[in-house]
């Protein structure tokens, strides 16, 4: 099922999966992707729930309202998409933007959000961090989406896998190209303004922590650190894979988050 969920101000792309009665499952991309960067995990999760994936705003076929935007704004999204659509509670999986928007409603909605998978995600925006966006912003201006596109690539997946999966990854290119540059940028002023991980000591629902062994954005040093000040939560590193682990290294990727998303969803299912 696809609509579209009008927010006041804007309005979001959504697609549903899976049966209806289903405990919810709330999927949310990265940067420069859509919703469809999910596509390798839908029939394995819509098994199990009910599975709401949606373009963030300035992404794929959502609206761009005028930027810059915050995390607020991002985990204030997902919960107005929840409330449109009568959803009490869901389990919620993001990979970069998307994970830290999960943190972010850890935080903030616990009572909403029932556990998280961060995948390929960081907490935080060190200097060095945040003068790669102001780049990466100048780029976009000057040359549009196709000023970057050949540096996601490169970043998001391992070169063999690149070799190996030309036509899915030349749809991965034309994906990152589809977006409105505005959107693009307004997302990039999002993470400049990241600020979690003094606060992840304080989340109190379950997270789990994902991401490729080649990874250089969020590498795994840097996920083991946050799994570490996270209670109970922890970290599972996948093997050859980069950026964007879900699309690099799909079983292994789906292996890694599907028992802990599954947890109790029987007796969730049947209460």
């Amino acid at each position: 099922m696809t609509g579209r969920v009008d927010l006041g101000s804007h309005s979001l792309q959504t697609y549903i999966d899976g049966p209806e009665g289903a405990p919810w499952l709330i999927l949310s991309n990265s940067l420069g992707a859509s919703a469809e960067m999910w596509d390798p995990q839908i029939p394995a999760l819509s098994e199990h729930f009910r599975v709401l994936r949606y373009d963030t705003r300035g992404h794929g076929k959502s609206d761009v309202p005028s930027g810059p935007y915050t995390f607020d704004h991002l985990v204030g999204d997902v919960i107005s998409l929840m409330d449109r659509l009568d959803i009490e509670t869901a389990r919620f999986m993001g990979l970069s933007k998307g994970a830290m928007t999960g943190l972010g409603l850890a935080l903030a909605h616990p009572d909403r959000i029932e556990r998280v998978v961060c995948a390929d995600g960081r907490s935080d925006a060190p200097p060095p961090f945040k003068s790669m966006w102001d780049d990466r912003i100048g780029n976009v201006e000057a040359n549009g989406m196709a000023g970057i596109v050949d540096g996601t690539m490169a970043s998001w997946f391992t070169p063999d896998w690149l070799d190996a999966n030309p036509e899915t990854a030349e749809g991965v290119r034309r994906m990152i190209l589809s977006h409105d540059p505005a959107g693009y940028i307004a997302n990039c002023r999002a993470l400049q303004g990241l600020d979690y991980f003094r606060r992840l000591d304080k989340i109190g629902i379950p997270v789990l922590y994902v991401g490729g062994s080649h990874d250089k954005g969020a590498a795994p040093a840097v996920m083991q650190a946050m799994a570490d000040a996270t209670p109970g939560a922890s970290f599972v590193e996948i093997p050859n894979a980069a950026h964007v682990a879900n699309i690099n290294a799909p079983e292994a990727f789906n292996a890694a988050v599907m028992d802990f998303l599954t947890a109790d969803v029987a007796a969730q299912a049947t209460a």
